[in-house]
């Protein structure tokens, strides 16, 4: 609880220090005569008094991955619940401004990420985006469209170390969700050391996360383990006959088959895999993408016995079980999360308000959101101390240095059953 109480006394601060300002002190940016000007060389937000704020989001609310964008929309709206200390519905305020959430959908694919990406940076009041659900609607996609518009794009679920590669980097995007260097080595350690694999098998659909999250796992394997990697085979969203692939695979009789893709696919892969004799002695394994109920429901009885890797949600303090899962629940209606990111969302926006009451500029009842001063804000974000940890931006954009990730096996239909956690290091892990 103390850290949260500690987030409200930062706004408070930041309140006051503009206050302060407004009594004599020219802050920088503005002209001094009670008018914001925007910082030269930056593009602002005009927020007009009595106006709101408006944050997008871009993320996974209907289809096959719907379960995944709900939960981290869930994560975001909370966040702005809790700004006025109690999450009771009503939205906080940030720099004297209530909060409007303009929601577009990703579609999990990049397809979504163009449609939804360009629907948001066609908008000059958004001052900040919360997304993408999956790296494949950010990658070269939404990244790109709203970086082209300096519009601030910070994933909860983003994984694909791609997004955070100095060679692929958009300088706007920034992330709270691990970077998947992290999940391939935690995976690869679970791997070895719990089940003593030698030999895997991968498959992927070919999506900047899932491609690059096997390869993560299989390098990992190798370089730590000595183990390997007999066989990295692809598929094809929107594929419903795995058989042959499968079949091959069984030929190389491999210890572990890994396959970090999202539904419909991974649940018909489970079922699939049942009936190949040549992988009755395989660990069948996946990771967040299908980190949620609904993979049992797609993969039924097959499901049993499923390793499932994703991070870890044993959040410390007593704020995660005692105020924010009771408000989760009775804003989604679900009795449990339905994915693993809803406590990353929930971090990705407290960063925003933090960085917007630092950069905001007031003036003759007009509010700017200078857009780069915003981005080099949340960039600078050092030692937050979120539900998922402490989180400090790095200079490619990751935000989370350090990462627990843990491995759930399903038993009795129960995705939630933690039976293996790995702390790992970033720059390790690299």
């Amino acid at each position: 609880m103390q850290k949260y109480l500690r987030l409200l006394a930062l706004l408070g601060m930041v309140a006051l220090i503009g206050a302060a300002c407004g009594n004599g002190d020219t802050p920088e940016g503005t002209n001094g005569d009670g008018g914001g000007t925007c910082p030269e060389g930056d593009v602002c937000v005009e927020v007009a008094e009595g106006d709101p704020i408006k944050i997008g989001t871009l993320l996974s609310i209907s289809g096959d991955t719907a379960s995944l964008g709900l939960d981290s929309t869930a994560g975001a709206e909370l966040a702005a619940d809790y700004l006025d200390g109690a999450m009771d519905d009503t939205f906080g305020q940030i720099a004297g401004h209530e909060i409007e959430f303009v929601n577009e959908d990703d579609g999990c694919s990049a397809e979504g990420g163009t449609t939804g990406g360009r629907r948001l940076a066609s908008d000059p009041e958004i001052v900040a985006v919360i997304g993408t659900t999956c790296s494949s609607s950010a990658l070269g996609v939404a990244d790109q469209i709203l970086g082209d518009e300096q519009v601030v794009l910070i994933s909860p679920s983003n994984t694909s170390p791609a997004l955070t590669d100095p060679a692929t980097r958009n300088e706007f995007y920034y992330r709270t969700a691990h970077n998947d260097l992290i999940q391939g080595a935690a995976m690869a350690q679970f791997a070895s050391e719990e089940l003593g694999v030698q030999t895997a098998a991968t498959i992927h659909d070919g999506s900047p996360y899932a491609d690059g999250l096997q390869q993560s796992f299989c390098d990992a394997l190798s370089a730590n383990f000595g183990g390997e990697c007999v066989a990295q085979e692809a598929v094809q969203v929107g594929d419903t006959d795995f058989t042959p692939t499968l079949t091959d695979i069984a030929a190389d009789a491999p210890d572990m088959l890994f396959y970090p893709i999202f539904l419909p696919e991974g649940g018909l892969i489970t079922q699939q895999a049942a009936d190949v004799g040549g992988l009755s002695d395989t660990a069948l394994a996946g990771a967040d993408g299908l980190l949620t109920p609904d993979f049992v429901d797609s993969a039924g009885d097959s499901a049993e016995g499923v390793y499932l890797s994703g991070p870890s949600l044993s959040f410390s303090g007593s704020f995660y079980e005692d105020e924010f899962l009771p408000a989760y629940r009775d804003r989604t209606g679900e009795s449990d999360p339905t994915a693993a990111f809803h406590a990353h969302s929930y971090d990705a926006f407290n960063i925003v308000a933090l960085a917007l009451e630092e950069v905001a500029i007031e003036g003759d009842g007009t509010t700017l959101i200078p857009r780069v001063a915003l981005r080099d804000a949340i960039g600078a974000t050092s030692g937050y101390e979120g539900i998922t940890g402490t989180l400090s931006c790095d200079e490619t954009g990751d935000c989370q240095p350090t990462a627990t990730m843990a491995v759930n096996e399903v038993a009795d239909g129960n995705i939630d059953n933690p039976i293996f956690e790995a702390t790992v290091d970033l720059e390790a892990a690299g």
